[in-house]
């Protein structure tokens, strides 16, 4: 069965890129260009794991985050940050909200697909 993966992020030429490749992986591939569109989606769809980003018009990532964490229907779904906030308070943060991994732009598409898949193995 395929592995389901939600990516989240505002920008066009991040979000072809790994739809791309998470394609080539063989992975059913969901797109929400911001965090309310990714809250759509998550209602009728359970992905594995979702790469989301933090500072997006209108829901940004951390209000994502906090949604996910609170559905029971998605408490096995795998949250990555990715993002440009690089601080460690920034990554600090991140984590203790809750997300499984924390990676920041600019990012190696090698890297993220390791990740990914270290994951959910």
């Amino acid at each position: 069965m395929k592995k389901k993966i939600l990516i989240v992020d505002d920008e066009p030429n991040i979000v072809m890129t790994l739809e791309y490749t998470f394609k080539k992986q063989d992975f059913e591939v969901y797109i929400a260009r911001d965090g309310s569109e990714a809250l759509h989606i998550l209602e009728s769809n359970l992905p594995d794991i979702v790469l989301l980003d933090i500072m997006m018009p209108g829901v940004d990532g951390y209000q994502t985050l906090k949604y996910i964490k609170e559905q029971d229907s998605l408490k096995n779904t795998k949250v990555v940050f990715l993002t440009a906030k690089n601080k460690a308070s920034d990554i600090e943060k991140g984590l203790k909200l809750g997300a499984d991994k924390y990676l920041t732009k600019p990012f190696s598409v090698k890297k993220i697909v390791s990740e990914v898949l270290e994951l959910l193995n």
